[in-house]
């Protein structure tokens, strides 16, 4: 019979998280702070700020069996295939070794048409490992991305000290769902994830599903937020949404970026352009659901016409994130400019497609990280040790 020592779940135990609230259940980690989450009224990003992508739970520990107990809340789209349950990924040492998943929990249902939706109560459940060395290992678990996750309580059968930083740079990042993780195979293999262990700094993921919208309340939150390196991927969600047009595109990523060097006046800075993706590459949004479609997919319903009234496109935004970061790094030699098609771009889509038009899959994720990591952590990067 396993001893279990319990450890309360504090916010020195987590990492990757803004903010942490408590519940009637225990805590619930969020990737926007209180005061930003009051500026929004929108249910989808209180839902994907929620989704833990990049939040793990980090301590020191000789212990051989650990659970944790959580209470999941799933998200389901009407008329598309259940996913599978979240993944949570066990880190030993800076080593993947493990994977568990907790079936039940909430299931949060979500009708695409009307973008209304039913949340249905579930049990709790918890995620185990054992059979780990007894030696003294730093321990991470990484929660599932995208699966909202209530932490319950941590059991172990050592005493837990909170694990050390190692001084690792911290790496800040924002960008939309595929930064996110939606499709990816778990927590450790977004592409931020692994371009984050293969440049050995600790990630902190402001990956929006559908949410990177140069919103002022998360450039305020990425300013009052330490960091050693920061990147901004941005926007595919403006065009897939049809929010704002060339006239207000402009002047939208001008003052994110001021807000973001009022916190961080010299620290590395990074933006990203759109990876490819065809069916915006020249076509307006907004993109809607083809329920028409055999499997799960989007399509653009703008008009290519409508691109010299300054409605977006993703080549109209690559053009203008490159003309914006080359006006300013004149006077900011820490800012850099990536075109996103480097890290997948029409070579890619022909060997690894996108499976709903949008989004790549779990191998296009691997390849993402591999790219983005060999050129900024790599020599002469942006993010190379010592700087670019």
């Amino acid at each position: 019979m396993t001893d279990w020592i319990t450890t309360p779940v504090e916010p020195r135990l987590l990492r990757g998280a803004l903010d942490v609230e408590r519940t009637e259940h225990g805590v619930l980690p969020h990737r926007l702070p209180a005061w930003a989450r009051k500026q929004f009224a929108d249910p989808y990003l209180a839902m994907v700020e929620t989704q833990p992508s990049g939040v793990r739970l980090a301590f020191r520990t000789r212990a051989t069996a650990i659970e944790l107990d959580v209470l999941p809340t799933k998200t389901v789209y009407q008329g598309a295939p259940v996913p599978p349950d979240g993944v949570y990924d066990l880190v030993v040492d800076g080593q993947l070794i493990g994977r568990a998943s907790v079936p039940g929990g909430n299931t949060h249902t979500i009708d695409m048409a009307t973008w209304s939706a039913v949340t249905r109560p579930g049990p709790a459940g918890t995620a185990r490992f054992a059979g780990l060395p007894t030696s003294v290992k730093d321990i991470e678990i990484w929660l599932p991305q995208t699966e909202i996750t209530e932490l319950i309580a941590l059991r172990t059968d050592a005493p837990v000290e909170t694990a050390p930083h190692h001084g690792r740079r911290v790496w800040l990042h924002h960008g939309s769902s595929i930064s996110h993780g939606s499709t990816a195979e778990s927590p450790t293999a977004t592409w931020p994830a692994l371009a984050a262990t293969r440049g050995g700094v600790e990630l902190v993921n402001l990956g929006f599903g559908g949410n990177a919208l140069l919103d002022p309340f998360t450039a305020r939150a990425m300013r009052d937020t330490p960091a050693d390196l920061i990147s901004l991927k941005v926007g595919i969600n403006l065009a897939n949404a049809d929010l704002m047009r060339l006239r207000g595109f402009s002047p939208a990523v001008h003052g994110f970026l001021d807000t973001l060097r009022e916190g961080h006046p010299t620290t590395p800075l990074l933006v990203i352009s759109p990876v490819l993706c065809p069916i915006q590459e020249d076509t307006p949004g907004p993109v809607a659901p083809d329920f028409d479609a055999p499997k799960p997919r989007f399509r653009a319903l703008g008009d290519p016409s409508d691109r010299s009234s300054g409605r977006l496109t993703l080549t109209i935004i690559r053009d203008e994130l490159s003309r914006i970061t080359a006006q300013r790094s004149a006077d900011d030699p820490n800012l850099h400019y990536l075109d996103g098609r480097s890290l997948y771009g029409e070579p890619d889509f022909a060997e690894l497609p996108l499976p709903d038009q949008l989004h790549p899959d779990p191998a296009g994720h691997r390849r993402m990280g591999e790219r983005f990591a060999d050129w900024a952590f790599g020599d002469g990067g942006p993010f190379a040790v010592g700087g670019g």
